[in-house]
């Protein structure tokens, strides 16, 4: 059975980081079985990150290779269907979301000061003396300099939340009135979609994002699909 390395559940969710819900949830879409370790340290994981998963004997590491992998070994369940046009549209719809609007809302937990102390509570309280008072310093650290080698990080606040905004409100006129990003049956970018707006909508750390994405309905009842079909 292959083995979730992943962070712990957090907020209600089976998990506060993008990648490790678009994963489970691409898992759960296939029907793979699976069980959860959870690891609190990704320094422990091949690259550095969660999520990884352990399959008998070989270890892969980032969602992109991950699911790559499984794909290989398992079949492409989620692109019957989908021509190569769409196919296209799908992995720069996943582009926005995992490369763009993601570090938008890695701005909102850990460098706005607004939310950061809910952020520091939800990550690292359960972290041991003295590493519960010296994590989370030297962590929002290096979260500025990754915000600032991204180009994000150079902005404002306002500039960076703009920006965030305009993702969500693409993802919705992209997501219209189907039910799913790619039309009536469920793909691969809604793994990465539900992996991160469950994150805006369904956590306190994003309200900035939050406001915006909840005028914009389609996006919350695409979450409550989703949840519903393959969380119930």
């Amino acid at each position: 059975m292959i083995k979730l390395y992943q962070f712990p559940p957090s907020f209600g969710l089976p998990n506060a980081s993008p990648f490790c819900l678009k994963l489970e949830t691409y898992l759960r879409m296939v029907g793979l079985p699976y069980e959860t370790v959870p690891l609190m340290d990704p320094r422990k994981a091949p690259k550095g990150k969660v999520p990884y998963i352990v399959d008998g004997a070989t270890a892969v590491a980032d969602t992109s290779f991950i699911i790559a992998y499984l794909k290989e070994k398992h079949g492409d369940k989620l692109a019957a269907g989908l021509d190569a046009e769409q196919q296209a549209t799908s992995l720069a719809m996943q582009r926005l979301i995992e490369e763009h609007l993601y570090w938008a809302n890695v701005y909102s937990r850990f460098i706005d000061d607004a939310n950061w102390p809910i952020s520091k509570k939800a990550f690292f309280s359960t972290f041991p003396v003295p590493l519960r008072f010296i994590v989370p310093s030297v962590f929002r650290g290096q979260v500025r300099k990754e915000l600032a080698g991204h180009g994000l990080g150079r902005h404002s606040r306002d500039e960076v939340y703009r920006l965030g905004c305009e993702d969500l409100s693409a993802l919705s006129a992209f997501l219209g009135t189907k039910p799913y990003f790619m039309g009536e049956r469920p793909s691969e970018l809604d793994a990465s979609a539900y992996g991160l707006l469950a994150q805006v909508l369904w956590t306190p750390t994003a309200p900035v994002l939050k406001a915006h994405a909840e005028k914009l309905p389609n996006l919350g009842q695409f979450c409550e699909r989703m949840k519903k079909t393959f969380y119930a």
